[in-house]
């Protein structure tokens, strides 16, 4: 997954999670609390397999609360294992970030979690602190997507360019009438262009950045990473 977490580390884990999922009280998909952050555990929960894990980072600020069992349960209950890690402030970077890397500590010391399939999923400026992190961190995550929140043209974040590039990322966001809007997507594309580095985008109609028909291209575009595309056109979202 990353140099953050050696093989020999993700072995270890992966033999804790072996011994305590027998002991696991989450193996019904339902959002509890996991040393303070938000969990859920999908629909059939399977003992053993290596589950994608998606940790969110929502913006509680914008017009449509964020709850994680309802966000999952419109996106697909059964796939994935995820996490809402405890936040305070999504511009304070670096809290932001010990509180991601404890909550995912948190998760893959309990359950089998795939090393390379860990994504990074934020709304509004959950988004935009998504992207950040990921460009920061480029080799610890399978992909990042952000529904809504701007990339921040002007903080440098492509220092690992090489890693970068490699990085599949998704950008969701709504049709926009505004000048300012136009224009920073105008300015994201050229600059991933010149750069050698891709991101897709979809572009959306209504603003609620956590509608059922957003999840549902989020949910199709990681089982197209995780799986290829066959298995994506197959994957179908849960009411």
């Amino acid at each position: 997954m990353s140099h953050r977490f050696p093989k020999s580390t993700r072995n270890a884990r992966r033999k804790h999670a072996q011994q305590s999922s027998g002991r696991s009280t989450l193996s019904t998909s339902f959002d509890a609390s996991l040393d303070g952050h938000h969990m859920f555990s999908p629909l059939g929960f399977e003992p053993g397999y290596d589950y994608p894990l998606l940790v969110w980072l929502p913006d509680d600020s914008i017009r449509h609360p964020f709850n994680l069992g309802r966000v999952m349960a419109r996106m697909n209950l059964r796939n994935y294992v995820a996490v809402r890690p405890v936040t305070e402030c999504l511009q304070d970077t670096d809290l932001l970030e010990s509180s991601m890397w404890n909550a995912i500590d948190t998760v893959t010391d309990r359950f089998f979690i795939h090393p390379d399939r860990i994504f990074l999923i934020g709304s509004g400026e959950g988004g935009a602190a998504a992207l950040r992190i990921a460009c920061r961190h480029p080799n610890a995550f399978g992909g990042v997507i952000s529904l809504g929140g701007l990339f921040p043209l002007d903080e440098g974040l492509f220092a690992q360019l090489d890693e970068i590039r490699r990085l599949p990322m998704l950008l969701c966001c709504k049709n926009s009438d505004s000048s300012d809007a136009a224009c920073h997507t105008d300015k994201t594309l050229r600059l991933f262009h010149a750069a050698g580095a891709a991101m897709a985008m979809r572009i959306y109609a209504g603003g609620n950045q956590l509608s059922k028909s957003v999840l549902c291209d989020v949910n199709r575009w990681i089982m197209e990473e995780v799986c290829g595309p066959s298995f994506a056109m197959r994957s179908t979202c849960k009411q």
